[in-house]
């Protein structure tokens, strides 16, 4: 790999990308085919492009003071914002389940579990 690229991860997606150093965790994202909701554009403003890295790492440059107030503590547990964290080395980075979809899985499991349920009785 050469050593301007920086593989990046996704997780739970399980998809992989090479990328420039200096490239936002979003872009490296929409390269993978890994959704990462946004409305600001990466502009900051909407805060849901929200990811997770691990904060002992060193794959992402350190925030920015705007990525500071923003997130305030929640950068001690490896929160960064997708359109602002830059990659600098290699990367993983944990997306959280879109909430529309969380909301129809849990509910599938709970019919799935009353069925089983219903069945066994």
């Amino acid at each position: 790999m050469p050593a301007d690229k920086h593989e990046v991860s996704f997780l739970p997606h399980g998809k992989k990308i090479e990328v420039r150093s200096g490239t936002t965790l979003l872009a490296a994202a929409r390269a993978a085919g890994v959704s990462i909701p946004v409305r600001c554009e990466g502009k900051m403003g909407c805060l849901m492009c929200k990811v997770t890295v691990d904060p002992s790492e060193n794959g992402v440059l350190p925030p920015s003071e705007g990525e500071r107030r923003k997130l305030g503590g929640s950068l001690d547990e490896g929160v960064r914002l997708a359109c602002q964290a830059k990659v600098c080395g290699t990367v993983a980075a944990v997306v959280p389940e879109d909430r529309l979809k969380r909301a129809i899985r849990l509910q599938l499991e709970r019919q799935n579990q009353e069925d089983e349920d219903f069945r066994l009785s």
